[in-house]
């Protein structure tokens, strides 16, 4: 049998800047990154999709883009700054993707121009994935305003909506030509909202990186009293290891192993069965100390340092557990959550567990009764892990 074989790369290069007021006009970082970006003499346009609850929390965030780009011209501004719900409607509901990419077809957004959305990772998940499939691929800015967006999903190169009642169904892999993460819109934030994303920054030192899970420690209660100095650096780390991560062998998640989805099996489960009552982060803290316990009932962390990573979770002020985390039978709603999660990666069951605080290993298999006992310990927050 005769065939040809082809093989080439293609190289990803974005930049992620940390930033304070960037529609202010003495910054011209948004403007400077534009200009030194353009890959034509055409012009460049740039569309705005924004979170309407960030308008509603920052009132004439409209009117200040729109002096912006009349002071500032590496674009040109589409007149339109649509608005649009943020949180898991705008993922469940394709009316939103369909309006995105009307817009950007009546305002003909072609490869050379932006399409920025502004927002928590619900709407940026979206957004991205509208500009992935338009014209194969326009060029996509994301500004995020959630501490869970900026130190986490903002950063990566996934893009979704949710379809078939399953989250992240639809997607591609396709990074942003840049991220802004502006301090000032975490701000407005509610404190829930605030410290939903701090559960990603306790996964990520918990698998990459263990003296950052102790600087956690020590700065629980700063960061619960929003001290800004070091929610910047929490967010700084985690872009910095989420990156270093993106770097590795398989960015686009190509094999079956997802290290950066510790604590998501189940939380991913337990958002569907609440419809999104239990926000993203509130749900990995979950998932992160269900997947705490299993590992040090099934012979892996030590006693100790799992009861730490559970008091953290609890110091932040989360939850440890839900009542749809608990195992009554075969057909208890997590247990299909983990058929789900090994149909999402193809078939072979990856979970990330952890051998220590710092180290993660990877397991091919989950036993349905330390699922189980895990959930029960959980259920009692006053019981501690004796040792194994």
């Amino acid at each position: 049998m005769e065939y040809l074989q082809q093989s080439f790369s293609v190289k990803f290069e974005y930049k992620t800047f940390f930033t304070s007021g960037l529609f202010e006009l003495s910054n011209t970082g948004l403007n400077d990154f534009i200009a030194a970006n353009s890959t034509s003499a055409s012009i460049k346009k740039i569309l705005f999709v924004v979170d309407q609850d960030v308008m509603k929390a920052n009132l004439g965030l409209a009117d200040q883009i729109r002096r912006y780009f009349d002071a500032h011209k590496a674009a040109q501004l589409i007149p339109e700054i649509v608005a649009m719900p943020g949180g898991e409607i705008i993922k469940n509901d394709e009316s939103y993707f369909s309006k995105v990419l009307e817009i950007i077809n009546q305002y003909n957004i072609d490869r050379h121009s932006y399409v920025a959305a502004v927002g928590g990772g619900s709407i940026l998940d979206m957004v991205g994935y509208a500009s992935a499939v338009a014209h194969r691929g326009v060029k996509h800015i994301r500004i995020p305003t959630t501490v869970l967006s900026q130190n986490d999903s903002g950063v990566g190169v996934k893009n979704s909506i949710n379809y078939f009642g399953k989250k992240n169904f639809l997607g591609t892999f396709v990074p942003p030509v840049a991220v802004f993460n502006d301090d000032q819109f975490l701000l407005t934030l509610s404190d829930r909202d605030y410290r939903s994303g701090i559960a990603e920054a306790i996964k990520v030192s918990l698998i990459k990186d263990a003296a950052f899970f102790e600087w956690l420690e020590a700065n629980a209660d700063a960061l619960v009293a929003r001290d800004m100095p070091t929610m910047k650096y929490l967010i700084k780390r985690c872009a910095e290891l989420h990156l270093n991560h993106i770097a590795s062998l398989d960015p686009f998640e190509k094999g079956s192993s997802r290290p950066l989805d510790f604590g998501h099996w189940s939380a991913h489960k337990l958002e569907q069965l609440t419809n999104f009552k239990v926000l993203h982060g509130e749900a990995v803290a979950m998932g992160i100390a269900l997947d705490t316990v299993y590992s040090n009932l099934s012979g892996r962390i030590a006693a100790d340092e799992a009861n730490r990573v559970v008091n953290l979770i609890k110091k932040i002020g989360f939850e440890i557990t839900h009542p749809l985390l608990e195992v009554a039978g075969d057909d208890s709603p997590i247990l299909i959550g983990l058929q789900e999660f090994r149909e999402h990666l193809g078939g072979e069951l990856t979970i990330m567990l952890l051998e220590r605080i710092g180290v993660g290993i990877e397991v091919h298999e989950m036993d349905a009764e330390l699922i189980k006992k895990a959930g029960e310990i959980l259920k009692n927050e006053h019981v501690a892990l004796s040792a194994v």
